[in-house]
Formats: C-alpha cells, sequence, structure tokens
C-alpha cells in the first residue's frame, strides 16, 4: 500500500478519484506543527532554533496517520507547490518519524488525473532550502510581532499588535493619506472649439500658440512612488478668456491629418496578485475572499463526472503556460470564434514580477472546454464568478490583438494649433472576450479605451477650411492621489517586491481587522490609532516600515529558498539591530496617557467616566470600575 498525503479533505476526496487501490489518500486538514501560542518559541541566544510543537486539533490525525504509515510501502507527500507545502511535508515528516528512503515529495500545478499520475513518475526529495525560507519568514514574523507588541500595550493600549509585513502596507495608506492632505491643488483652463466641415461636426483641443504648447506635465515624489498629472498652462479664466475672444474671427485649415492602424495586445493570464486586482474590481471580492474560492476551485468540484480541480495552483507570481494549454486553448478559440480571432503564432509571457519565486504556471483553467456556461450548475454564485473571470482572462491572452484605425488631424487657425483625434475600432480580437479595467477604481475603465467605442471625424484632408461654430472653456483642478484600495495596495507592495502570493490577502485584512485602516467605499483610510502606530515605528524603527528593507528581505528568503544563503544568518542579521532598537524604544517612548476623568455621567450609576484608549480606540469607562461596568464609545 502506498500512502499520500495532502493538507485538505477536498483534495483528498479529488486525487482519491484518480488513483487504483494500491494508494489511500489522506488529508492532513493543514499544518501539523507550529511555534508554542505562550511564549516566543525561539532561541535567540545562539542559533535561532525554533520550539516547534505539535498543533492540538492535530493529534488525533497524527496518530491515524502514524497507523497507516506502518502499513505503507511509501509515503507521498502531495502539498500544495510552494514553501509552505514543502513546509507541511516536512513537518509531517518529523511528526510521523518518517525515514528519508520511505518519502517521496511529489508537486503538481493543477489536479487533474493527467497531473497526478505524471507527479507519481517524477517524485524527488523534500527540498530543505524550501523549508528553511518558510522556517526563515515564520521566525521573522514571530519576533518582530512578539517584541513589537508588548511595547506597543506598554506605550499605546493593550491588545494592540505588529507585523513585519503588515507595518509596511500600513505606513503605505498613512503616508498617501498625509500626501492628500497636504496636497495643494492647482486651477488651471482648457480650451475646445467645435468645428464643422459641410453637415459634420466635431471638436478639437487647444494644443500650443505659436508652437509653445499649452500642456505640461507635474510630477510629484510620493513616498512609494511617482504621481503624474497632466495640466494646462492656462492658469486663469481672464487668460483662457482672452483666448476666446481671439478665436472666432480665425480662419480654421486642417494642416496635418496622420493615420495608422494601432494593435492593442491581451494582458498576460493571471498571477495571484492580478487575479485578486481584477477580482477586487469586476466582482468586489476582497483578496482573502478570492483565495478561497480560487482554493475550492483548484482543489476539486463536482461536475457531471466526478470531483475535478477546475484552475491551476493559486498560489503564484509566474505568467507561463504549459504548452498543451496553449495548443488546446487555440483549438478552442479555432473552433468557438473562428480562425481569424488566432495569432499567427503561440503568444509567450515572460514573468516581470520582482522576486518571483519556483517555477510555477499562471492560473488558468484546468480545461478551456470546461467553459463556465457548461459547468455553471456546479458551482457556488461564487465560484462561477470567479472561475469565469480566470477562464475569460486565459483565453483571451492568447487570443488576437483588437486593432483600431487612428486618425489625427492638426488644425490651424491663426496663430494657434488645435488637435482632433478619432478612432474606430476595426477588429475585436480578445476585446470580443475579456475587458480590462481600471486599476483605481471598481468600475469599468473608460469604454472608450477599452472596447473601442468609436470616436468618428468627417473625411478631412490637409488644406481643408472649416466652419467655426463656437469656443468653450472648462475649468479644472489637480486632483490628490488617489488613496489605497485593496487592489492598488497590494499591486503597490507587488512592485516593490513586498510580499509573496502566499501573503497579499492576509496583508491588508490584518491592517483591517486591527482596526489601523479602515474601509469606505472599498478605500482605505488610517484610523487615529493606526496612525499612532505608524508614528511609533517610524521613529523608532525605521527599517521595519522602510519598503526597501523590507523588500531587501524578501529577496534574502529567495535566496534561502535557492541554497545560496544560510537562514539563520539572515535571522541573525536582523535581529541583533532590532534588539537594540527595541531596547531604546523602550527606555524612550513615554508610557501610555493616564485614563483622564471627565464631566461625562455614567449610564449606570451617574459617577464620572474616564476617558480612556484601547486597540478599539476611544472610550469612556465608569470611574468606579470594575464594580460597575457603565461604559460608551467616545
Amino acid at each position: 500500500m502506498n500512502l499520500v498525503i495532502v493538507e485538505s479533505p477536498t483534495k483528498e476526496k479529488t486525487i482519491s478519484r484518480f488513483l487504483d487501490k494500491n494508494y489511500t489518500v489522506r488529508s492532513s486538514y493543514g499544518h501539523v506543527r507550529d511555534l508554542p501560542k505562550g511564549k516566543l518559541g525561539i532561541q535567540t541566544d545562539s542559533d535561532f532554533s525554533p520550539e516547534y510543537v505539535v498543533i492540538k486539533k492535530a493529534q488525533k490525525m497524527i496518530s491515524a496517520l502514524k497507523a497507516l504509515v506502518s502499513k505503507a510501502d511509501t509515503v507521498f507527500m502531495a502539498t500544495d507547490y510552494d514553501r509552505e507545502g514543502e513546509a507541511i511535508a516536512w513537518h509531517l515528516s518529523q511528526v510521523l518519524g518518517l525515514n528519508k528512503s520511505k518519502i517521496k515529495r511529489i508537486t503538481f500545478h493543477e489536479i487533474t488525473k493527467d497531473a497526478i499520475k505524471d507527479a507519481l513518475k517524477n517524485p524527488r526529495e523534500i527540498d530543505i532550502s524550501l523549508v528553511n525560507a518558510q522556517q526563515a519568514r515564520r521566525i521573522l514574523d514571530r519576533l518582530v510581532g512578539y517584541k513589537l507588541s508588548p511595547l506597543l500595550w506598554k506605550k499605546v493600549a493593550r491588545g494592540l499588535s505588529a507585523g513585519r509585513v503588515q507595518s509596511v502596507a500600513l505606513r503605505l495608506v498613512v503616508e498617501r493619506e498625509n500626501e492628500i492632505k497636504n496636497f495643494v491643488s492647482r486651477q488651471y483652463w482648457t480650451i475646445s472649439v467645435k468645428l464643422s466641415k459641410g453637415e459634420e461636426e466635431f471638436t478639437a483641443e487647444l494644443i500650443s500658440k505659436n508652437n509653445k504648447r499649452f500642456q505640461e506635465q507635474i510630477v510629484f515624489d510620493l513616498f512609494a512612488e511617482k504621481y503624474k498629472v497632466n495640466v494646462s498652462t492656462i492658469a486663469t479664466g481672464q487668460d483662457a478668456d482672452l483666448i476666446l475672444s481671439e478665436l472666432k474671427p480665425l480662419a480654421y485649415r486642417v494642416e496635418d491629418v496622420q493615420k495608422k492602424k494601432i494593435s492593442r495586445t491581451p494582458p498576460p493570464p493571471f498571477t495571484t496578485s492580478t487575479m485578486q486586482q481584477d477580482a477586487a474590481r469586476k466582482l468586489g471580492f476582497f483578496a482573502d475572499k478570492t483565495m478561497k474560492v480560487a482554493q475550492s476551485l483548484y482543489e476539486g468540484v463536482g461536475i457531471e463526472d466526478g470531483n475535478v480541480g477546475l484552475i491551476t495552483y493559486h498560489r503564484t507570481d509566474s505568467v507561463s503556460v504549459a504548452k498543451v494549454s496553449q495548443e488546446e486553448a487555440r483549438k478552442f478559440i479555432s473552433e468557438k470564434a473562428g480562425k481569424e480571432y488566432l495569432p499567427e503564432k503561440i503568444r509567450m509571457y515572460k514573468t516581470k514580477t520582482k522576486g518571483a519565486q519556483e517555477a510555477h504556471e499562471c492560473i488558468r483553467p484546468t480545461g478551456v472546454y470546461h467553459t463556465p456556461e457548461s459547468i455553471e450548475k456546479y458551482l457556488t454564485g461564487d465560484q462561477k464568478s470567479l472561475y469565469k473571470l480566470i477562464w475569460q482572462r486565459f483565453v483571451a491572452s492568447q487570443m488576437a490583438e483588437a486593432v483600431y484605425d487612428s486618425v489625427m488631424v492638426d488644425i490651424s487657425a491663426g496663430e494657434y494649433m488645435f488637435r482632433a483625434g478619432g478612432r474606430t475600432l476595426l477588429f475585436p480580437g480578445y476585446l470580443k472576450l475579456y475587458k480590462e479595467s481600471d486599476e483605481n477604481s471598481g468600475d469599468q475603465a473608460d469604454q472608450s479605451d477599452q472596447d473601442g467605442a468609436e470616436r468618428i471625424l468627417p473625411a478631412l484632408d490637409p488644406g481643408d477650411n472649416l466652419r467655426f461654430l463656437e469656443a468653450v472653456t472648462d475649468e479644472h483642478a489637480t486632483s490628490p492621489p488617489p488613496r489605497y484600495n485593496e487592489a492598488s495596495l497590494i499591486k503597490t507592495l507587488e512592485k516593490h517586491g513586498i510580499g509573496r502570493p502566499s501573503t497579499y490577502a492576509t496583508i491588508s485584512g490584518t491592517i483591517l481587522r486591527r482596526r489601523y485602516v479602515r474601509s469606505e467605499d472599498r478605500k482605505f483610510f488610517p484610523t487615529d490609532l493606526g496612525a499612532q502606530v505608524n508614528d511609533i515605528l517610524k521613529a523608532y524603527f525605521e527599517q521595519i516600515v522602510d519598503i526597501n528593507f523590507t523588500a531587501g528581505i524578501e529577496e534574502k528568503l529567495d535566496e534561502i529558498a535557492d541554497g545560496t544563503l544560510v537562514w539563520q544568518d539572515v535571522i541573525r542579521e536582523f535581529y541583533n539591530p532590532f534588539q537594540s532598537k527595541l531596547d531604546i524604544a523602550e527606555n524612550s517612548i513615554a508610557q501610555k496617557p493616564k485614563p483622564e476623568l471627565t464631566d461625562r455621567k455614567c449610564p449606570v450609576c451617574s459617577t464620572p467616566m474616564y476617558l480612556r484608549t484601547s486597540r478599539f480606540g476611544k472610550f469612556y469607562s465608569c470611574s468606579k470600575w470594575p464594580s460597575c461596568k457603565g461604559k460608551q464609545n467616545a
């Protein structure tokens, strides 16, 4: 008998279908060991050895697995194909007391019969470098959380906590709020004219006078990025009115007409980050919900022929696609849409994500012939929505480009030059199936840019004289940079190499649960508590909230995974200066202020109330507490 161990019951059920009676598949129900809850559990005075303990809920399951292990010829560890999965496999081998010769590690990108059979033919040993990378991340996070949290209890309020990556995310939100508050808006005016050729009317924008352009770009250096704003140099209404007064008597003449075809290529298939961003914008899903739904699609859904994994592994930063899947997609596109929707060559995408780890595939359907419509009756509403998004994005990524007919016309009027642009969608290509969304909202982006909504100009040629109809001036004001939403926060973290596919979903959820950030209309606002915690971290633990430092730690974790760095050295390099800063902060930060007695009367006993601070914010409590439990929100 061969024993196959996976993490979840659903995965167990799906894989069991693909194997014969010589294999027994069982679930570990996730992690079986972790650091202890009641103490640090790390030997900081020597080699940072972790003191792992068996998770209480796993004890019964471990006993059952030990009984099966004793009867098994080979134990196949079929946990997920990432560092977390590698660590679970290693912990299982330790608690089950397995000999190295008896264990085989198998990995796969999708839970299908062919993928499982192929994995069993190509087993390997547990990769201890991947295990060490996961272990180093866990220890770093424990050191930061366990050491910083008590400091925040004493200096701010009980129950607070701080995390390594989450603290950078909090700083991003706080810094953006400060940038918005400090933003000085600039007014400017634009001018357009309505013209006609014969009976056909169109609009042109003022662009220059005597070859001096009216547009300039302002670049703001923000904490995490540059913010670029295009503005007009017409700075006052008086200046705009003066120009308007000169436009009516002028002769309008076409000077130049440029026509060209523009092609737009489809976006690559999803990674974890881009899936979370698109699901947030189009479906309104928070990242943790997206990952839960994706997990269920990956582990297996019961359709007409039994449980099958519908998507590939959903924790990935790769956009690469297996050749067999590309060929299947091309066959489907040719059959269902027509050969004109098929590019001549197979589309190849290159992963650009900073610090991309492990040789994963993109997130794609395990079979494109499982169309959303053909299996929707087997899916929940959320599964159906996310699967459709993944399916459409993947199939679109293998389709032909969208092609536009573009025309740009320059029109002279005395010293002034105007420009009109038009565009016609000649061939929709991939846009027939999938439309991209605006990164700063939950809405579709400007449809004129997305689906080729036509902006048609009359037939114009150089030398044509045009009739002036009217001139219009519009007042504008520069807007501050947008607040982060979950999608844009994940995108920023990924751009800077902070976090990994397995951690994106937890980052924003953590700072929301801790009440350091609140979400309003899906935009993130720092709370007073969050700003206070961020101020302390910036003042005394600058590296913890420094983008480059945190990204550097991620790179070192990657090097541990590659086997080029020793994990203890990375921990030691971080911990020694961190502990020194802890000692300084302990002696420098003032104790949290004592509760303030107020004139407010207790609703229970009418005695004066104290104004106190907790991790939930400020509140009033009876001065007779604990004998009187009266309290009110501040």
